[in-house]
């Protein structure tokens, strides 16, 4: 993945989360809503955003790479 010199606003994770959404594991979704449910530094917002970019799009060996990151952001805030 490239990296963007964007910062991407809470609303612009949400928004690119909500187009991705019906690629992305059932078990995932519940943590996005937790996810979504606090305040994230910028950093993460950037991440997240860039790891859900084009995941329709991706092989399946970058969306398990991408998975597994998520998973680890995701439990961890």
């Amino acid at each position: 993945m490239s990296e963007c010199k964007l910062n991407h606003s809470h609303e612009d994770v949400r928004n690119k989360y909500e187009s991705q959404e019906a690629f992305l594991p059932e078990d995932m979704k519940p943590l996005f809503e937790q996810f979504f449910s606090n305040e994230h530094t910028q950093d993460l917002l950037n991440e997240v955003f860039h790891l859900l970019k084009k995941y329709d799009l991706a092989s399946d060996e970058e969306r398990n790479e991408r998975n597994n990151r998520l998973y680890m952001v995701l439990k961890n805030v």
